[in-house]
């Protein structure tokens, strides 16, 4: 298990606890407190434990080696970590607006002034929460932790709207009661559009989408500084997991012996994994350079200038 692995599994494991706790806090100052957006809140911050668990468990996963079963290693656990937790966002989002505007329709007591001390709370932990775990997400590349901290800045959202509508209803008084609720609608259409956010990469992770076109750059760049090497007829990258898989086309001169072609493919393979240290793995296919007569549906990728 890589560094970035095990630091990406603690703060999912410290999500986990954190949400535990602030969805005891909202759901009993929700309650005692009269606050619906807060108990929205709440139920949205359950859905933040189950993704916690979702991520902490994929990323456990996608660490595993490769084996007989599964000979490319378990990355993919990862983009479906992060897919389902996306889902689950969205999800909590349908379940707060089915809330807000039940309560809406039906008249109920203005929320309780300690409510709105609560919701402040909340908002700075969670927004915390959520810079500390973007910015580990940021430097491992993991999708399901990325997916985890926009859940956390979704939970903040949701009690920024519920801190507003609380405050509206006791400034404004009787006729205002339901303004929590009104706040807790807008937080479910904020945190449907974290969902959709968050969605997106995960699912294409799980296509096998190219990754951030640097990546294809620096493969080609550290194989086209390999002695020998001609010119660099195809490069794929994939990603996998928090990793890339990369495949490359190699032409060198015709004439050189078989072991003399193996050393220069070897040389490419390490030249790659020394300048891109997330490269699971590289497999480099070694061809004659053909400098004329190309198939029309061959595409030579030239090399950078030295």
């Amino acid at each position: 298990m890589t560094g970035g692995t095990s630091r990406s599994i603690r703060w999912a494991q410290a999500g986990l606890v954190t949400n535990a706790l602030l969805v005891l806090v909202k759901l009993i100052a929700g309650l005692v407190g009269n606050a619906n957006a807060l108990v929205a809140d709440a139920v949205e911050s359950s859905a933040d434990i189950f993704s916690s668990a979702i991520v902490w468990t994929g990323l456990s996963i996608a660490a595993r080696p490769a084996d007989d079963n599964h000979p490319y290693g378990h990355g993919k656990a990862e983009p479906i970590a992060a897919a389902v937790v996306s889902l689950m966002l969205l999800g909590a989002a349908v379940g707060i607006a089915f809330m807000a505007v039940r309560e809406i329709l039906r008249p109920h007591q203005a929320p309780e002034t300690f409510t709105l001390f609560v919701a402040a709370g909340v908002i700075g932990v969670k927004e915390w929460l959520y810079r500390r775990v973007a910015r580990v997400a940021a430097e491992t590349g993991s999708t399901a932790v990325s997916a985890d901290a926009w859940h956390h800045r979704s939970d903040a959202i949701s009690s920024a709207a519920a801190f507003s509508g609380i405050a509206i209803a006791l400034l404004g008084g009787p006729g205002w009661e339901a303004a929590d609720d009104w706040a807790a609608l807008l937080a479910a259409g904020l945190i449907t559009v974290n969902g959709i956010r968050t969605l997106r990469p995960a699912l294409s992770g799980l296509m096998d989408e190219a990754p951030d076109h640097t990546v294809w750059e620096e493969a080609l760049h550290a194989a086209s500084r390999v002695g020998g090497v001609m010119t660099v007829e195809k490069l794929n990258v994939r990603s996998s997991g928090s990793g890339y898989y990369i495949d490359l086309h190699v032409q060198a001169e015709p004439t050189l012996s078989l072991e003399a072609a193996h050393e220069i493919g070897a040389g490419v393979k390490y030249a790659i994994r020394e300048a891109i240290p997330r490269a699971v793995n590289v497999l480099v296919h070694m061809e004659p350079y053909r400098p004329i007569d190309l198939p029309d549906d061959l595409t030579l990728v030239t090399p950078p200038p030295l």
